[in-house]
């Protein structure tokens, strides 16, 4: 069965001001449930994150000053939202609907969290809308507690994973690989084992041919045990931070190799979804619900 994080708090804990596109955190759901994609048992609602699971990864004192509501103005200024008890708890909620995801991929091929993809945080500080690295602390739930032994991060977000990067950049058991616009946030870039900067503009055609050239030799060279897919829809030509030129059913060609790729390989996947921020709400809902549909029809 196929099991996707939700709840309430993904959206409804955001402060004024950033609730659009954070919409979409509770339209998917609702589209997907009535368009018959999904029944109310492939939800779950996720508690939140064991603290023992977020030091695996992250710096204790960054963790703590973070919980306890003690960055500085200007360390909070690059997260992007205002910080608050509330969003501390709709964060560590996030990680564990990735971890708890990641448990049901292990059991099912693929597990899902409608947020989550957080990666442009790092060991000890957050960037751009993320505070904790959730496919960093599942990563590392695998590699600490599961006994897998390899791990690729397949991250198609437009923009570069720098925190996933940062975290792993001397851990072999993980393959970082990120295809992400070259001249967009962040705009000083980490080094992932592989990146693969795109021009501005870059259309279906020559990401779908990049992305079907490069994967599958991946997958033969790293012999990983279980893949993160970092799905963002800011890829889009619509998109108001992407600068891609990539239409909905180019997304959706790109969620369908990475799935049947990984279902192929048999390999486990848990699936964030990343950013998306087109100027009309229904594109980015769109894009996202594809994933899901594909996962239905790759996996069951």
């Amino acid at each position: 069965m196929l099991k996707i994080a939700w709840s309430e708090i993904f959206a409804h804990s955001l402060p004024e001001g950033h609730r659009f596109p954070m919409a979409k955190y509770d339209l998917l759901p609702e589209q997907l449930l009535y368009e018959g994609t999904i029944v109310d048992d492939n939800l779950f609602a996720p508690e939140p994150l064991p603290e023992q699971f977020i030091l695996d990864t992250h710096d204790a004192t960054y963790w703590q000053r973070l919980r306890d509501l003690q960055l500085t103005p200007a360390e909070v200024r690059k997260t992007g939202f205002p910080l608050s008890e509330e969003l501390i708890r709709r964060e560590v909620v996030i990680m564990n609907g990735t971890l708890q995801a990641t448990r049901f991929a292990l059991q099912y091929g693929i597990g899902m969290n409608i947020a989550g993809g957080t990666h442009h945080a790092f060991t000890d500080r957050g960037e751009g809308f993320c505070l904790l690295n959730d496919i960093a602390i599942a990563a590392n739930y695998l590699l600490r507690y599961e006994g897998i032994r390899k791990v690729l991060v397949v991250d198609l977000d437009v923009h570069q994973g720098n925190g996933t990067a940062q975290i792993f950049r001397h851990e072999p058991r993980v393959f970082t690989f990120s295809m992400h616009c070259g001249h967009n946030y962040p705009f000083h870039k980490e080094t992932s084992d592989l990146d693969l900067p795109l021009a501005e503009g870059t259309d279906d055609k020559t990401y779908l041919a990049l992305l079907k050239q490069t994967l599958p030799r991946l997958l033969d060279e790293q012999q990983p045990e279980f893949v993160f897919f970092q799905s963002g829809v800011d890829v889009l030509a619509t998109d108001k931070l992407g600068k891609l030129a990539m239409s909905i059913e180019g997304c959706k060609e790109r969620d369908r190799t990475v799935l049947e790729l990984c279902r192929r390989h048999r390999l486990p996947v848990t699936v964030s979804m990343g950013g998306g921020y087109s100027k009309q709400l229904a594109h980015i809902v769109e894009a996202h619900a594809n994933t899901f549909r594909l996962a239905q029809q790759v996996y069951f």
